[in-house]
């Protein structure tokens, strides 16, 4: 299945970049398009038209309109990754994201958050893929580990 990831501008690289990583490591399939909700939008329709994708990631900062438009261009889920920009430290850009009106979800993740963006597609594509139910497990299983050396040998020693 496919994740499609639409940045507003191509300054949102370094989060989509947060992104891919991720998908690369759980193996799934993505594409990443540069295409403005408000300079381009007969691109972004031509782009949601195909109707390929499993799951749309869309970042954008500033006014942050891209994930409501492909939400309401689109039945399939789409996570919202709000930008920080030099404006009001991304503010904004979560507002925009978050404050969806009725019928028109977006499921938002934190500022500059892409780990998290692609962890819940991930999640959304696992409840039809076991594999990705599976590698799920382990990758939680594998934080858990990590905070507990944590907790044993760094934080706790010092104190």
């Amino acid at each position: 299945m496919l994740v499609r990831i639409v940045m507003g501008s191509s300054s949102d690289a370094p989060i989509a970049e947060k992104v891919t990583q991720f998908l690369k490591k759980f193996d799934v399939n993505y594409e990443v398009s540069v295409i403005s909700a408000h300079r381009a939008l007969p691109d972004l329709e031509t782009l949601i038209e195909k109707d390929d994708a499993g799951v749309y990631i869309g970042i954008a900062g500033k006014a942050a309109h891209l994930s409501g438009v492909i939400a309401g261009m689109s039945t399939k889920p789409v996570i919202g990754i709000p930008v920080k920009s030099s404006t009001l430290d991304g503010l904004d850009a979560l507002l925009s994201t978050v404050q969806m009106p009725k019928g028109v979800p977006v499921a938002t993740v934190a500022i500059d958050g892409g780990e998290n963006a692609a962890i819940l597609a991930v999640q959304i594509l696992a409840l039809s893929e076991e594999k990705l139910a599976q590698a799920l497990v382990d990758y939680k299983e594998e934080m858990r580990e990590g905070v507990s050396k944590m907790n044993e040998e760094e934080a706790v020693a010092n104190l």
